[in-house]
């Protein structure tokens, strides 16, 4: 294909000030830019008055299960995102040994869902990738070898340190996904069964993925009571393993936390000073989204997902954790403690007798059902086989712009594609455009693009993306800055963004004229 974008506000993804070019595309590739002239039965885009940038790269995304169900996602490339990077938080679909593909499936399900219209039989992030390739992704996508999946084949869902052989067996496990075209390794630290691993497992895994240039991403212990001692630990497995390291979602959760932004920042400038590599990616909001079984105390989960169900049928056991919820335990993330059961919604469920509690927020879901919201969490969990996610309110907006103008900063959604989703998964990337460009100005355009792009691309070692650059990829996403902003709502959350007008893919347009072309023209990108 060969298309022309006229007189397009160019911003090239560098951060460098934006300029007027024109843009001629060819086949897959930018080949020309400049000042242009049309070629016969060339299509040409007058892209007048409208900004013309790289398209976003998603550094976080949950479209795992998705990409094979509706492979257009069109949540995603109609906010302008042209890759994304699955495989995160240590949990996600490969590898997969046989004998763990029903269990795994009930532990992967409050993430991405679960369906029987997919073969579950790809073993290894190999197969996996190619059952994406046959089915055709509507973008870009690339993979993290998922430290729970790791575990998973090494030792199962035990609760306790790897015998040497088991990490041993660890680190070829790495290493082989790795060679199958993972970028890194992913690991989620309050989810199971990552949660049961101590620092010296990260470090030695981590060692074989950065000998073979991969990135460690990591949704750490904490990002609530003890996130600076979390922090510390990331930072000392980036040291000693040598692996750069990302930050899933960096944020501060809970009132009483806040003030300690000035000082997570400080072992940011530190780790750099050091030498440790260190980003970092966030979504644009002060309310996160996850599994609803995070709000169960960790224990619970010793076993895996049957054994967690086992204990929530036990009356004594139900008490327990509702003492352990009410009074915390060291080291722990308490969702319920920081955003209170007034600021938890639940949004998406698999039992069709809970669909009324989508929606709700857990109190008015107790007070609709006459229980006590321990109760109630307990109920639905059991009744949903721990299949449920939730969104939950913890941070403030000051904050937010202050993380969003550090240079380690890239933008991510973070979006749980089920139920009522949290609105992040439809309008991120356009939100930053919109609130803190447009209205508040708290980045330039050329900043946020950069951050968007570029910076992404640098630190996933995405060849030939996020830059408008003759010979790299034609992905480019043409908006207008006067009106690009988000629509969704937390109670709407369903819905497009104002201002995205093109998207192009490897070359092929996603989305012409505000409006989805439904063509599938992305490529499975391996390291």
């Amino acid at each position: 294909m060969e298309a022309l974008i006229k007189n397009g506000m160019v911003l090239d993804g560098t951060g460098r000030p934006a300029f007027r070019a024109d843009i001629r595309i060819r086949d897959e590739r930018i080949a020309e830019i400049g000042a242009l002239s049309p070629h016969r039965d060339e299509k040409t885009i007058d892209a007048s008055g409208l900004a013309v940038s790289p398209g976003f790269i998603d550094t976080h995304s949950h479209s795992d299960l998705q990409v094979l169900l509706k492979p257009e996602l069109l949540p995603k490339v109609m906010q302008g995102i042209t890759t994304e990077v699955l495989g995160q938080d240590g949990v996600s679909m490969a590898p997969l040994p046989g004998p763990w593909v029903s269990s795994w499936r009930k532990n992967l399900a409050g993430f991405d869902g679960d369906s029987d219209e997919i073969d579950w039989n790809y073993r290894d992030t190999d197969g996996y990738l190619k059952r994406i390739e046959r089915k055709g992704p509507g973008i870009n996508v690339c993979y993290l070898v998922p430290h729970g999946n790791i575990r998973l084949e090494a030792m199962g869902m035990e609760n306790r340190a790897p015998s040497a052989d088991e990490l041993a067996d660890m680190k070829k496990i790495t290493a082989r996904e790795i060679d199958h075209g993972a970028f890194g390794i992913s690991t989620g630290l309050i989810y199971v069964p990552c949660a049961f691993a101590k620092t010296e497992e990260l470090v030695e895994i981590c060692r074989t993925a950065a000998k073979r240039g991969g990135i460690f991403v990591v949704h750490q212990r904490s990002e609530a009571d003890t996130i600076l001692e979390s922090m510390h630990e990331v930072l000392e497995i980036g040291r000693k393993s040598g692996i750069h390291v990302h930050f899933s979602h960096f944020k501060i959760c809970g009132e009483k936390n806040w003030n300690k932004s000035a000082r997570m920042l400080e072992l940011l400038d530190s780790a750099e000073q050091e030498g440790i590599h260190v980003s970092f990616d966030m979504y644009p909001y002060i309310a996160g989204s996850t599994t609803l079984s995070v709000l169960l105390p960790p224990w619970v989960f010793d076993g895996g997902t049957e054994a967690a169900l086992k204990r929530l049928e036990s009356l004594s056991l139900r008490r327990k954790m509702a003492v352990d919820i009410r009074n915390g335990i060291p080291g722990w993330d308490n969702f319920v403690d920081f955003a209170g059961f007034d600021g938890i919604t639940v949004t998406s469920v698999s039992n069709p007798k809970n669909r009324d509690a989508i929606g709700l927020t857990l109190s008015e879901l107790a007070r609709k059902r006459g229980k006590d919201p321990f109760e109630t969490l307990f109920d639905i969990l059991y009744e949903d086989r721990l299949a449920d996610s939730m969104v939950d309110v913890y941070g403030v907006e000051d904050n937010v712009r202050l993380f969003l103008k550090r240079p380690e900063c890239s933008i991510c959604t973070d979006g749980l594609l089920g139920g009522k989703p949290h609105p992040r998964v439809y309008g991120a990337f356009p939100r930053v455009l919109g609130k803190y460009v447009r209205k508040e100005h708290v980045l330039s355009l050329e900043e946020a693009v950069h951050k968007m792009t570029q910076k992404s691309a640098s630190v996933f070692h995405l060849k030939g993306r996020g830059e408008i650059k003759e010979g790299n990829y034609a992905d480019l996403c043409i908006f207008d800055p006067a009106v690009v902003e988000d629509r969704g709502t937390f109670t709407d959350p369903r819905q497009y963004p104002d201002g995205i007008r093109y998207v192009f893919v490897n070359g092929v347009p996603a989305v012409a004229e505000g409006k989805p072309t439904m063509r599938r023209s992305g490529k499975v990108l391996r390291k």
